[in-house]
C-alpha cells in the first residue's frame, strides 16, 4: 500500500509539470502569432537617449549691500516751563525810601480862539401891543380865498406914533384887503418904526422921516 501511494503522488506531480510546460509553449506560440514578442524585442532593443545637463554654477558675485539707513534728525523737545515760587523779600519796616517827585505832564496848549460870526438879530415886535393881522382879515375875502400883497406907506415919529393917515402905494388887487391893511397900519400907533408884519401873505409898510 505504501508503494502504491508513493507512485500515485509521483504521477500527479509529473502530470502537473507537463501541463505547465504545455501551457508555456502555448502562450509563447500565441505571442509569436500576435506580434507581442516583436514589440517586446523592439522596446528592449530601442536606443537609449542620453542628455548632458550642465552643472549650474553657483554665482560667485557677492550680493549687493543693503541700502544705508537714513538717520532721522533728532527732534528738539522744548524744555517745560516750570514755575518756581520764590519767597518775596519783604523790605524792613524801618527802611528809608527815596521820595522822587513824579514828573508833571505838560499842560495842553490853549484852544485856538473861537471866531464868532456876526449874529443877525431880527427886529423884535412888541407883541403885547401889535394888533393881529387875522383880526383885520375880511371874512368875505377869507371865504373867497382872496390874498395878495398890499404896500402901505405911513409916517411914524421917533416914538412910534403914526403921523397922518397911511396910504396904499401898491394894491393887492382886492379893495377889501387894501382897506384892511390901512386900518391895521393905523392901529399900530406906538410900536417901533422898523417893524414889518404881513397880512395873510405879506403887508409891507415903509417909514418916512418926520419933520
Amino acid at each position: 500500500m505504501a508503494a502504491y501511494a508513493h507512485d500515485t503522488q509521483y504521477f500527479t506531480r509529473r502530470t502537473l509539470v507537463l501541463f505547465i510546460i504545455v501551457a508555456l509553449h502555448f502562450l509563447l506560440g500565441w505571442a509569436l502569432v500576435s506580434g507581442l514578442a516583436r514589440k517586446v524585442v523592439q522596446v528592449i532593443t530601442s536606443p537609449i537617449e542620453t542628455a548632458l545637463i550642465e552643472e549650474i554654477k553657483a554665482n560667485d558675485e557677492p550680493p549687493p549691500p543693503p541700502p544705508p539707513e537714513m538717520e532721522r534728525p533728532p527732534v528738539e523737545v522744548p524744555p517745560p516751563d516750570i514755575a518756581i515760587d520764590l519767597p518775596m523779600d519783604t523790605a524792613p519796616t524801618n527802611a528809608i525810601t527815596d521820595v522822587t517827585d513824579k514828573p508833571v505832564p505838560p499842560r495842553p496848549p490853549p484852544p485856538p480862539p473861537v471866531v464868532r460870526q456876526p449874529v443877525q438879530v431880527a427886529a423884535k415886535l412888541d407883541v403885547r401891543r401889535s394888533p393881529s393881522t387875522a383880526d383885520y382879515y375880511p371874512p368875505v375875502s377869507r371865504r373867497n380865498g382872496e390874498e395878495g400883497i398890499t404896500t402901505v406907506r405911513a409916517c411914524i415919529d421917533t416914538g412910534g406914533k403914526t403921523i397922518g393917515t397911511p396910504t396904499v402905494t401898491k394894491s393887492s388887487g382886492f379893495d377889501k384887503l387894501d382897506e384892511a391893511a390901512v386900518k391895521w397900519a393905523a392901529a399900530r400907533a406906538g410900536l417901533p418904526a422898523r417893524s414889518m408884519v404881513s397880512l395873510r401873505k405879506l403887508v409891507r409898510r415903509s417909514t418916512c422921516a418926520s419933520k
